[in-house]
């Protein structure tokens, strides 16, 4: 594909997703590495797209938002007229359980959306479209061993399989059009501004206001943990050097048990174990991910640089300090979802520790 005359110190980049929890941190990036970039930032500011996740950066002469949505075409191909360097996909549904209880909107954002910028790229000519995606299009890992960017992808949940359809339909961009695509696939990210519906945030929300966490079945699915700001280096890593077609996985290397992880919050916060509820687990809950990073670390010299007790330091930190950001957005229709989601739950579950070798399978 042609590529576009753009200085290096001169760049225009299309993220999109950038209000919520990654592409926040992203753009935050750019705007502190990148100072001579322009970032439009283009976000439909859903449920989990926070403009207050910006409010430090709103005023930057190199930084403007826009609202609208990544499937509306003629939207995105008036932004990309804008000699566009490159775009950065973000937006997408992203909660697992959302998807369980509707799967519409998943497929309308994550494979129709993608869609939709991925043939305005390809009309644009645009240099570069990055394709930020999940270890969860993988599937589920037994005790040992780790996905590597040539396995099979298997999805579980609807989520997974919509983020799965995105990286393969733009991946087919590259091999059909000739479009620069890449695509990185990161573990569970963690840190500031993260939207409470996921496990961090809404367990050290919940713990923080005395209300009991509800974790999912016997507690021992396993999750590899990356600090948000490292994730956001990795991909600004694949974007600038790395050659059309490629996947990066992008990992922490720090797995844990959800329980784990749950006893280390409270601990941390000073707060009881007693506020543990073990409560029915997900439909299709994946036992464990883990991801072999060798060819990032190879190929483009990316590390972690924060280490796991660093960045929950760090993310707990944030919480503690911002109570007033997460109670307005633990408002509303989170209080709607959350009663939807967990009351139930709840009602069912249990404050002591399951019985040793009581493990539930993926189901």
């Amino acid at each position: 594909m042609a590529s576009k005359m753009a200085s290096e110190d001169k760049r225009t980049v299309l993220v999109t997703g950038g209000c919520g929890f990654i592409g926040s941190n992203f753009v935050r990036l750019l705007l502190a590495e990148r100072p001579h970039w322009s970032i439009i930032n283009l976000d439909l500011l859903t449920y989990a797209g926070n403009p207050e996740n910006l409010a430090d950066v709103a005023e930057n002469p190199q930084y403007r938002f826009v609202q609208g949505d990544i499937a509306d075409p003629a939207l995105v191909r008036k932004l990309l007229a804008e000699e566009v360097w490159a775009v950065v996909n973000f937006a997408a549904e992203t909660h697992v359980d959302r998807s369980i209880l509707d799967s519409g909107d998943f497929v309308r954002t994550n494979v129709m959306g993608a869609e939709t910028l991925l043939a305005a790229a390809l009309a644009a000519k645009v240099p570069r479209f990055l394709q930020v995606s999940t270890d969860e299009v993988y599937g589920s890992l037994g005790e040992r061993g780790a996905f590597s960017e040539e396995d099979v992808l298997a999805p579980s949940s609807p989520y997974a399989a919509s983020k799965a359809a995105a990286d393969l339909l733009a991946l087919t961009f590259c091999k059909t059009f000739g479009v620069t695509v890449l695509v990185t696939r990161s573990s569970n990210n963690y840190g500031p501004y993260q939207f409470p519906e996921k496990v961090i945030p809404l367990f050290i929300t919940n713990a923080l206001a005395d209300q009991p966490l509800p974790l999912y079945g016997d507690g021992l699915n396993v999750r590899d943990w990356l600090y948000v700001e490292d994730n956001c280096r990795g991909i600004l890593r694949v974007l600038e050097q790395a050659e059309a077609g490629s996947i990066y996985n992008i990992g922490g290397g720090h797995e844990m048990t959800n329980l784990a992880l749950t006893e280390l919050l409270l601990d941390a916060l000073g707060k009881p174990r007693s506020l543990i509820r073990f409560v029915p687990d997900r439909l299709g809950h994946d036992r464990r991910y883990a991801l072999n990073c060798r060819r990032v670390f190879r190929e483009l010299g990316w590390q972690p640089l924060v280490n796991f007790q660093g960045g929950m330091e760090r993310t707990i930190h944030w919480y503690v300090e911002n109570r007033s950001w997460w109670e307005r957005v633990r408002s509303g229709s989170f209080r709607s979802y959350y009663r939807q989601q967990y009351a139930d739950r709840l009602a069912e579950g249990r404050a002591q520790k399951p019985p040793a070798g009581d493990r539930s399978s993926d189901g």
